[in-house]
């Protein structure tokens, strides 16, 4: 049996990926929770549960395969939620996740999942999300004017170390914003605490309108922009495993947790490329040492979620939204120059985009699935057109 010694370079590649995970969406999973009227209490439990279920899925995939294998939660995913769960009650929320997880499974097991990413064009995928993501960005400045200090603060500080070391810049921000805010009296203590809380199972409500207008969006999302990417990184960085029993093993395990809160569960990208790099290991043979690293990180971060809730709980709203931004203004920038990259497709893009962004409801059916639709058509109509 051989054995496997684990450098500290390991060891740390494995612990920065899921501090750099967590500093970066915790915040967006936070807002989606509260938008669903979720308590502090139960927020903590849905964070405990997150936790566990990516840190099995990592180690689970990781150890047998022998691979830096590292899921994450869908961070674009919990963007499109915050708008999306507004008004809904809680087991309307589970039934949400639960239909976009069993969606995902039934990718995975069919085989569908590059033929459906060939189905609807790539700048579509795009443009909408980046119309779910574009208040997140508006939100994040419309703050300077109140909170000049603090959003100054943590936009400067993630300035600085963009240039310096571009990794740990929302981690920077989120460092500013805490100082700020407790040189400013701003941090409330109150709810933050270190002891685990236990998730809690709310039985889920289904409806038609939700399924269309908030759990597809939710799928394709999902796999647009966090599977695919978290494929195609792994491949680019040498590691060929095979997609469908990825697929299978994230969604049937998010699915599981589906009523404890976990609305994703997928391949990580960004993270999971701090995994795979020649700094985690001089021996690509031996970089899943950590991924596994990450994996035992993921388990702590989920038995001690109620810290992290806390945590979010006791910075202020502007902060928090101040961090939101800056951790997705690669993906929003990232995601407006696939969608306009394509001349012959700009059209259709900017119009799934502007509905999208536009909050439109129809039916009960939010503003992602319509835009999706109506870019849709323009793209059919404009091809036809041009072959015509």
């Amino acid at each position: 049996m051989r054995s496997f010694s684990l450098p500290l370079p390991t060891l740390l590649s494995g612990f920065v990926a899921v501090l750099v995970g967590y500093a970066s969406s915790a915040a967006i999973i936070w807002q989606a929770a509260v938008a669903a009227g979720a308590s502090t209490t139960q927020i903590a439990g849905w964070m405990t549960t997150l936790g566990i279920a990516m840190g099995v899925s990592t180690l689970l995939l990781t150890l047998w395969y022998r691979a830096p294998v590292l899921t994450a939660w869908s961070t674009p995913g919990a963007a499109l939620l915050v708008t999306g769960l507004q008004g809904l009650t809680l087991p309307e929320a589970i039934g949400v996740f639960i239909i976009a997880n069993a969606l995902i499974v039934l990718c995975g097991v069919t085989g569908l999942f590059a033929r459906l990413m060939q189905v609807i064009p790539h700048s579509l995928a795009a443009a909408m999300l980046a119309g779910i993501l574009l208040r997140f960005g508006l939100e994040a400045f419309a703050r300077l004017g109140d909170q000049f200090l603090l959003c100054g603060g943590m936009l400067l500080a993630w300035l600085v170390m963009k240039r310096i070391a571009p990794r740990y810049a929302v981690i920077a921000a989120l460092i500013a914003g805490a100082v700020i805010a407790l040189f400013e009296g701003d941090i409330v203590t109150s709810s933050f605490a270190m002891t685990p809380v236990l998730p809690t199972f709310i039985a889920p409500q289904f409806s038609l309108a939700h399924a269309l207008g908030i759990a597809v969006p939710l799928f394709l999302v999902t796999m647009a922009s966090q599977n695919a990417p978290g494929v195609a990184t792994m491949k680019a960085a040498g590691y060929d495993v095979p997609v469908s029993p990825l697929i299978i093993v994230t969604g049937l395990l998010a699915l599981l947790f589906s009523p404890f809160g976990v609305y994703s569960i997928c391949i990580a990208a960004i993270t999971a490329a701090i995994c795979q790099s020649p700094d985690a290991h001089p021996d690509a043979a031996k970089r899943w040492l950590a991924a596994a690293a990450a994996g035992m990180f993921y388990l702590l971060a989920g038995i001690f979620g109620s810290s992290i809730t806390g945590m979010m709980a006791a910075l202020p709203t502007s902060g928090i939204q101040m961090l939101a931004g800056l951790a997705l203004l690669g993906t929003i920038s990232g995601s407006l120059y696939q969608a306009l990259n394509h001349e012959n497709e700009r059209d259709a893009a900017v119009v799934t985009f502007l509905v999208t962004a536009s909050g439109l409801t129809l039916w009960g059916v939010g503003s992602a699935f319509w835009g999706l639709i109506a870019g849709g058509i323009c793209y059919t109509v404009l091809r036809l057109a041009r072959r015509a």
